[in-house]
């Protein structure tokens, strides 16, 4: 069964928002991302690009993986 992940190889953490310049995530949430429910994962994947926006960070572009 695959996960998906909206990672797109772009593994840099903004100091100031502490978000993933790549993807938004938390390091909280990148190092439990794999142990989430789909549920969690696809509620955290939803808010993305709107805590992206809010924290003033243009997204990188990329395709998400599938693992």
């Amino acid at each position: 069964m695959s996960k998906e992940t909206p990672c797109v190889a772009v593994c840099m953490i903004d100091p100031k928002t502490r978000l993933c310049f790549g993807c938004g995530r938390t390091l909280p949430e990148i190092a439990r991302w794999h142990a989430m429910e789909s549920a969690e994962r696809l509620s955290v994947m939803a808010q993305l690009a709107a805590r992206m926006a809010d924290a003033g960070l243009q997204p990188i572009a990329g395709t998400p993986k599938r693992l």
